[in-house]
């Protein structure tokens, strides 16, 4: 994703050190920057990454005026003041994404050495496992609620059979001498409603797929407050940041979700009568709820313009991006098991050998191989469950053209009799 993308930007106040003096202007933030304009002449008055942050701390100048203060590593101190909405939410946002910067990469705060394309690669592809293990645990928990609708059609047509048979008493009465209705004993009927749905409701009642800290707001972005998503398989919470639930919604109760760019969406329910249930949320993680919103809410979900581009960076088939995946990853891994040390036959091969022999070691090229193969498992688990699922539709399909025939026939035989 490009981290380019402006995440919000506020109206304040930057205290010029130099001029003594505040320049009016905007603040920007980016998932890894902060970065001030000023409104005269749009010139960049300072700018830095977030992992360069050494402190970011609410405080007051000259005793009145709130403001914000953030030190950097290298005791550089930068005031900020005058904002819209307000001070909190502000600080709030800015120091949720620099606390989950510093917690995705620990090493930000120490000089690191640069990331190696090994390196890299791991950690794209461990992030592309995690993604396909949620996706499958969303896919099975659907599987579960097929598997239930086919009991409860099963419970239908079993219904069906009795209503069949009572219809044909009322039809012809057991006092009439020339009777000729076929009795039937009650062993006939499905004995298919004996296993319980209980296992299935466990899971799907409570399975966690994934909790990501956020910044909440209801009503007006002035109450915008740090907070928790869950995401769940049967709906979605959202908490405080002392984990007390402040609202649950079940799947089937969220009417839309808008997502305004990648690290921002909002939830609605509707309602008849009285004001509808909307929550705003943002996130540093939200990129990767977005994507397992887009699979349990397929048709619910919608990208507003903001975050269009976002969607288009992942509109490639999945297919061709998990093969490009797998041909990297195998490419690195071919260089390093079959070509330990650097071609001698000329200068440049040898060159590139030696390059990519420092960017990938074994120990990578062996986590890469674990990875692979648990992404191969989850896919071909994950193929097996579509094709389970597929054929359980065109099972309901067939026993719903069953019910709904057998129904239409006992209503004119119904029709009869009155």
């Amino acid at each position: 994703m490009n981290r380019d993308i402006c995440i919000h930007t506020w109206p304040c106040s930057y205290y010029l050190e130099p001029e003594k003096r505040w320049i009016p202007g905007k603040l920007s933030l980016t998932s890894v920057l902060l970065k001030f304009l000023a409104d005269k002449n749009g010139e960049q008055l300072v700018s830095f990454p977030l992992s360069s942050i050494n402190e970011i701390k609410k405080e007051s100048s000259h005793f009145i005026f709130s403001s914000i203060t953030i030190l950097e590593k290298d005791h550089s101190k930068h005031w900020f003041g005058s904002f819209q909405p307000s001070r909190n939410v502000v600080f709030n946002i800015i120091e949720h994404f620099w606390r989950e910067l510093l917690l995705s990469h620990p090493g930000a705060q120490a000089s690191s050495p640069q990331m190696t394309k090994g390196k890299e690669l791991t950690g794209l592809m461990a992030c592309s496992q995690k993604r396909l293990e949620d996706t499958a645990k969303v896919l099975h928990h659907q599987g579960e609620q097929f598997d239930n609708i086919m009991k409860g059609l099963d419970k239908i047509e079993s219904d069906m059979d009795v209503a069949d048979r009572l219809l044909t008493e009322l039809e012809s009465p057991s006092w009439w001498p020339f009777s000729t209705k076929l009795w039937k004993s009650p062993s006939e009927t499905k004995p298919k409603e004996s296993t319980s749905v209980s296992s299935s409701e466990a899971f799907g009642k409570s399975g966690v797929i994934i909790k990501v800290p956020a910044i909440i707001s209801q009503s007006t972005e002035l109450h915008a407050k740090p907070g928790k998503l869950t995401v769940l398989v049967s709906g979605l919470e959202i908490s405080d940041s002392n984990s007390q639930l402040l609202h649950r919604f079940e799947r089937e109760d969220v009417d839309d979700i808008k997502v305004h760019t990648p690290y921002e969406i909002s939830i609605r329910q509707r309602f008849i009568g009285k004001p509808d249930t909307a929550y705003r949320l943002l996130s540093a993680k939200m990129p990767q709820i977005i994507q397992i919103l887009e699979v349990q809410f397929s048709k619910k979900i919608e990208f507003l313009e903001d975050a269009m581009v976002f969607q288009s960076t992942r509109d490639s088939p999945p297919a061709e991006k998990g093969g490009a995946i797998w041909r990297a990853a195998s490419g690195l891994i071919e260089s390093v098991v079959h070509h330990p040390g650097p071609s001698l036959k000329s200068g440049e091969s040898s060159q590139m050998q030696l390059q990519m022999n420092e960017q990938v070691s074994e120990e990578e090229a062996q986590e890469l191989r674990q990875i692979l193969k648990k992404l191969k498992s989850i896919a071909l688990e994950t193929e097996t469950e579509l094709e389970r699922q597929d054929e359980v539709l065109e099972g309901m399909t067939s026993s719903v053209e069953r019910t709904t025939l057998t129904i239409d026939k006992q209503n004119r035989r119904m029709k009869k009799l009155l």
